[in-house]
């Protein structure tokens, strides 16, 4: 009990009274209008703003890279739009809902389930999916150490007994709302727990330990985790088939619309079958959850973790950042190697080695110190140019993969021709883009000649998004 102690103590503040029948749960507060930002707006600013619920399907690491059925469907809509895709990860659906009224975000992008009561509140896009909502309890409990045999439980097959029962739902949710429903129907009060801080997930898992008796998922979810928790049951349905979608503003017509017609062509593609299939169809996909390498499970980017938290911590620098280099020099390989000699976790060349004392090159804690020290080093170097943390980081980042001197030309070069030579996106990664262009890299403000200047250009790009979404989902 002491993982999930906190349970009992919900009960205690939990009216039971927000059960059956006409109990209605608070509503989403209305905040301030503010402008909505639609798909004019959306496409001017390069970017769409969303939010996801982090579990082991929708959204998640697996070693050190994003993935997830929702994110891999934002990351196809947003490619298909032209714009960058910017992803949050909230589950707590009523601050999700007064997000999008406030305008904060774009969509929420999760398996909502379209119904009336919310579809007050937001529009509902194109379904990307369907299912339909199921009781999730225990079919055995599960072994004690030197049980010599299994104690299997009398299960609810009919809806009819869950009259007078208790069941957990995530608060604010279209479970709530179906189990409401329910109670009328079968006449009987159904005590519905509405838990505020728990994820669908995380629910299941307390069903599964004997936490709680019962919760209510979709069914597609329900059966990835009977993977992960052979003593579960979850053939009891509760609901038919309900669309499962996506939701943006009311006033958001045109993002609606887009939305629509992409979702309606793109669920006709091998690549959603794909999709669809990878994260609720494969079994061996589903045990990605298993890794130790799984954000929701074992919480790790990789082996090299601790290590990359001690030395990113003597010189005050986020680990997350610095994982998400080493995932962009070596995929985590400590004897890996480049074309050009570089070498270990950071890909330092040799003569780097040398200048910052690292005797043993693919040793991974000498690597990632050697690395700390020349990004250290850097971002002194160019401190003295650029005051703010944030923005002097692209330019560390790009010196770091393609020399400081590049990185110096590019801005003079931005100087000379009007653009700003302390701000990246736009201005200076434009000329480091074009740097292999004769017209710059022969410019008299040049010093350091031709530069293949996609490498750097995407580097900054690829290492800033990806320590977003560690950021999202690792501490």
């Amino acid at each position: 009990m002491g993982k999930l102690y906190f349970v009992s103590l919900i009960l205690l503040s939990l009216a039971w009274g927000a059960c059956s029948g006409g109990g209605g749960g608070r509503k989403v507060s209305e905040p301030e209008p503010e402008a909505v930002a639609d798909l004019p707006q959306i496409l001017e600013s390069g970017k769409i703003r969303v939010v996801t619920n982090y579990n082991s399907t929708n959204y998640f690491v697996y070693k050190g890279q994003p993935m997830g059925y929702q994110f891999e469907l934002l990351q196809a809509f947003a490619n298909f739009m032209g714009v960058k895709l910017e992803v949050t990860v909230n589950n707590d659906l009523q601050s999700n809902f007064e997000a999008l009224q406030n305008g904060h975000i774009d969509i929420i992008a999760s398996s909502l389930a379209v119904t009336r009561e919310t579809e007050n509140m937001v529009a509902f896009t194109e379904p990307h999916s369907f299912s339909r909502q199921v009781l999730v309890q225990q079919a055995y409990t599960p072994d004690q150490v030197g049980a010599m045999s299994i104690t299997y439980n009398r299960l609810i097959r009919s809806q009819l007994d869950l009259g007078g029962k208790s069941v957990y739902v995530q608060k604010g949710s279209a479970f709530v709302q179906r189990l409401r429903s329910l109670s009328n129907e079968i006449g009987d009060s159904i005590h519905i727990v509405e838990i505020p801080d728990y994820e669908v997930e995380q629910l299941i898992e307390l069903v599964a330990e004997g936490e709680i008796p019962y919760t209510v998922c979709d069914e597609n979810l329900a059966r990835v985790n009977l993977n992960f928790f052979p003593n579960l049951d979850v053939g009891t349905a509760v609901s038919f088939q309900q669309k499962q979608a996506w939701a943006v503003n009311k006033g958001a017509v045109e993002l609606l619309n887009a939305v629509n017609n992409w979702m309606l062509g793109f669920k006709k593609t091998a690549q959603y079958q794909r999709v669809y299939q990878k994260y609720f169809l494969n079994r061996r996909s589903v045990h990605l959850v298993d890794s130790d390498f799984h954000s929701v499970k074992g919480g790790q980017v990789s082996v090299y973790d601790d290590l990359i938290r001690e030395e990113s911590a003597q010189f005050e620098w986020d680990w997350r950042l610095i994982a998400s280099i080493i995932y962009q020099e070596s995929r985590f390989i400590p004897d890996a190697e480049s074309w050009a000699g570089a070498l270990g976790l950071m890909q330092l060349m040799p003569q780097t080695a040398d200048r910052f004392g690292v005797e043993a090159i693919t040793s991974p804690r000498e690597n990632i110190r050697g690395g700390m020290q020349l990004l250290q080093w850097l971002d002194e170097r160019m401190a003295l140019r650029i005051e703010e943390p944030e923005e002097r980081l692209k330019f560390v980042l790009a010196s770091y993969n393609v020399g400081i001197g590049h990185v110096l030309d590019a801005m003079r070069l931005a100087e000379k021709y009007g653009k700003d030579p302390k701000q990246w996106d736009n201005n200076v990664d434009y000329y480091i883009l074009n740097k292999s262009h004769p017209k710059y890299y022969n410019d008299p403000v040049v010093e350091f000649g031709y530069c293949r200047g996609e490498e750097p250009y995407h580097y900054v790009r690829e290492i800033l998004e990806r320590y977003e979404h560690y950021r999202n989902v690792m501490r």
